[in-house]
């Protein structure tokens, strides 16, 4: 993770707590795009679904914003750490047991194959 990634990520969870958001400086344009795209996140029966790579791609053709691989890289850390704050906020009543909406586990192919069986 990156210096400016690891910033970002802080800024975002300090703000996610209640506190002031403070982004470093010179990365408003990274801020105002992880603004824009979480805004039109998807949401599903489990709760609201990552930023994609396609909402990345369209918002930067929309919005004529080139952005460097690094600077989607950096998105995705933003969006894993909103994610993971809401993933907190949905927790159980102590004493309920439950899986975890996420693995720990990476996707493999037989891992995806066994899920949907092969295409």
């Amino acid at each position: 993770m990156t210096r400016l990634q690891r910033l970002l990520c802080a800024s975002l969870k300090a703000h996610l707590d209640g506190g002031r958001a403070m982004p470093p400086e010179g990365s408003g344009i990274l801020w105002r795009a992880f603004l824009a795209l979480s805004r039109t996140r998807g949401f599903s029966a489990n709760g609201p679904c990552p930023i994609s790579f396609a909402e990345i791609e369209a918002w930067m053709r929309l919005t004529r914003t080139p952005l460097e691989p690094h600077h989607v890289e950096t998105l995705m850390a933003m969006d894993e750490v909103w994610m993971a704050k809401v993933y907190e906020r949905q927790s159980l009543p102590e004493g309920v047991k439950a899986l975890p909406q996420r693995s720990s586990e990476a996707m493999t192919p037989a891992l995806f194959d066994l899920a949907l069986g092969p295409l």
